[in-house]
């Protein structure tokens, strides 16, 4: 049974209904991109184990995985991209909590929004610089030493993730206010 004080205190807030229809919207399209991003970091694992297994019988005719650094630079790039907004969204980036733990849930809330607010910025600047990196990548038609590989497409496939961690980031901001007007910060 819940008392009075808890049932109010999902109404406080900015929008609190509308914040965790949000919330559950984007932590289920998370998750999905973190799931494809350990896709592709499988697979560039499996693709350094081949070309690794590769080298080691050139003796029988066989030989590295042609590209193989690249594509684990490329791989790598994306899947982190992939696991960023995630990783914002459950509150894994790490924190130092050996202070604050003994603040007041309210100032905890507060400091958690200041670090969100300043995540969100970190983040749309990211976001934004790899756009413009993926133009001029594009533009330049700069490609891969071995393979031949244009590296915008590289960039191309790491801007939604980039763009995708600023929105959940903006929206962690939101989540940190509501938490901070009902004095607590959920975990």
């Amino acid at each position: 049974m819940r008392s009075d004080s808890m049932a109010t205190a999902g109404t406080l807030g900015l929008a609190p209904a509308l914040e965790a229809r949000i919330g559950r919207a984007l932590g289920w399209a998370s998750r999905i991109l973190a799931l494809a991003g350990g896709v592709v970091l499988t697979a560039v694992a499996l693709m350094t184990v081949l070309s690794i297994i590769g080298r080691g019988f050139s003796f029988a005719g066989l030989g590295p995985v042609p590209g193989d650094f690249e594509l684990v630079e490329a791989g790598c790039a994306v899947a982190v991209f992939a696991f960023l907004p995630w990783c914002q969204y459950r509150r894994g980036h790490v924190t130092v909590d050996i202070f604050i733990s003994r603040f007041p849930l309210r100032l905890q809330a507060g400091l958690a929004v200041i670090g969100n607010a300043a995540l969100s910025l970190a983040a749309c600047l990211i976001a934004w610089r790899l756009w413009y990196g993926m133009i001029d990548k594009f533009s330049y038609g700069e490609t891969t030493m071995i393979l031949g590989m244009k590296l915008g497409y590289a960039y191309a496939a790491a801007v939604p993730g980039a763009a995708f961690f600023a929105v959940v980031c903006l929206y962690t901001v939101w989540r940190s206010v509501n938490e901070t007007i009902r004095g607590q910060e959920e975990r």
